[in-house]
């Protein structure tokens, strides 16, 4: 007999999911890799013929699943620049799925999505002329942007590039050598091409060079290439650092260029008041992104793209019309049921048709800690950087390589005796793993001006001053282990 699915009883199953969690949230437990033969030979069974039923799916879900999950919710993970979600938005992630498990109707998801981006424009300060449409992160909101641009510049020139396509226009995006490595691939998917992206030198301080940028572009002109876009970026996920956001935006419209802001992981820190002046000239931005997932804490998967004109994204974007998608071309004013239209059309804003009603958890968090709330978690994850720097600038054996600008601070241990760049670099490298195996540390590296460095950057709600108790103490001593080992 085949296994009866289970359909009912949500509240109890939630509950027991709900206990897993909490469980899995407090309790002292080691990394999944040190037990991966257990519960890889628990999982990795053929295709059942016949189901197990929902007692045992569930069993084998809290029991193996979820123990041996990520450990980004874990209050030391400062690796990426991604975390666990709060409580709230996860519940209302939780609930969107039975209730609003898509964005479309005449429905309170519809409406909430669409509240949450005008709620996240307002907080991020790009002012309420700012339209956005949700996706999956970062990386799709920049292609959504990026395809914005790409269309007012063919628009500028008398083409329709989505309908059209591209006609052999040479083309070019501008970005500091330190942009996220997402902008390459979306010139790649627009035709635009990875090669033409000029990556603009930065200065002392990783932030793109105004002169190089004039520079770069007077030249292409020049030579008869199009500058479709300027990429500033508000805080790189390298170390943070937030580009000249108005002497970029005004090089940019003096050229005829779209101003892009990458804020995915940056843009909520201009909530923090003593770093709010290097935002100046975010009010350019003829499109802006920010990811909620980072440093909001909603689940993942939530990227949000916003730009002046909506109907441009729906110029750049909009699919050929489908008869099974007929009530989309209904009026929301003269609807008498839900299904009778489709809402605010986000499916002709970006590249997603079905997609998930995201911004209820937005919406959910927004609602929960208000702007000082969420102005007052921003602060609190710089200040653990600051503090983290302060600690690195009292430590003779420790080297401050940036000074925090948000909440990413970039440091290494550097003995001072004998030792090179290269050697300094495996010796980093091979601590930040120690820290991995048996610490509650759990940063990441990367390299600012060539030399690898130890890069915590705090996003994560979970964490809290005790956490970071011995951080650098304990970097401090397991480099001393490595020096004290060599041959």
């Amino acid at each position: 007999m085949p296994a009866t699915p289970l359909t009912g009883d949500l509240g109890a199953t939630y509950a027991r999911v709900g206990a897993a969690l909490d469980l899995f949230l407090t309790e002292d437990r080691p990394d999944p890799v040190t037990r991966r033969a257990g519960w890889t030979s628990a999982l990795e069974q053929p295709l059942p013929e016949h189901g197990v039923g929902s007692d045992a799916t569930m069993a084998e879900l809290l029991d193996v699943v979820v123990p041996n999950g990520t450990r980004v919710s874990d209050p030391g993970f400062w690796g990426w620049i991604v975390t666990g979600p709060s409580t709230v938005p996860a519940a209302a992630a939780a609930a969107a799925l039975i209730a609003a498990p898509h964005r479309y109707s005449i429905t309170a998801s519809n409406l909430v999505e669409d509240l949450s981006l005008r709620w996240l424009a307002e907080l991020c300060g790009l002012g309420a002329h700012m339209r956005g449409v949700y996706s999956s992160g970062g990386s799709t909101a920049n292609l959504v942007a990026l395809g914005a641009a790409r269309q007012w510049a063919f628009e500028q020139r008398g083409r329709d590039v989505a309908r059209d396509g591209v006609d052999g226009t040479p083309l070019a995006l501008y970005a500091s050598a330190e942009v996220h490595h997402t902008i390459q691939r979306s010139a790649g998917v627009l035709g635009i091409g990875r090669a033409q992206v000029r990556m603009v030198p930065v200065d002392a301080d990783l932030r793109m060079r105004p002169d190089a940028l004039e520079e770069l572009i007077a030249r292409d002109v020049a030579d008869g290439v199009v500058p479709v876009a300027v990429i500033g970026t508000a805080g790189t996920t390298n170390t943070g650092a937030i580009d000249p956001l108005r002497a970029v935006g005004e090089i940019a419209h003096r050229h005829g260029a779209w101003f892009h802001v990458d804020g995915a992981y940056g843009l909520p820190g201009s909530l923090d008041e003593r770093v709010r002046p290097l935002y100046d000239g975010l009010e350019l931005a003829d499109s802006a992104i920010v990811d909620p997932h980072k440093w909001l804490g909603v689940p993942v998967g939530t990227g949000a793209t916003f730009v002046r004109d909506r109907e441009l994204l729906r110029r750049a974007f909009t699919q050929e019309p489908a008869d099974y998608l007929a009530p989309q071309e209904s009026s929301d004013a003269d609807a008498q049921t839900s299904l009778d239209a489709m809402g605010v059309p986000y499916a002709d804003l970006g590249v997603e048709l079905t997609a998930p009603a995201r911004g209820v958890a937005v919406w959910a968090v927004l609602r929960e800690l208000g702007r000082e709330g969420v102005a007052a978690r921003i602060r609190q994850d710089d200040d653990f950087a600051r503090r983290v720097a302060d600690e690195v600038r009292a430590h003779p054996r420790l080297e401050l390589l940036t000074e925090p600008t948000l909440s990413i601070v970039c440091f290494r241990y550097a003995p001072g005796h004998g030792v090179d760049d290269d050697e300094l670099d495996a010796l980093n490298a091979e601590l930040v793993h120690r820290l991995h195996i048996s610490t509650p540390y759990v940063p990441s590296t990367t390299r600012v001006r060539g030399v690898l460095a130890i890069r915590p950057c705090f996003v994560n709600s979970r964490t809290t001053d005790e956490a970071l108790d011995g951080f650098t103490d304990t970097v401090v001593a397991f480099g001393d282990a490595l020096i004290a080992a060599r041959p």
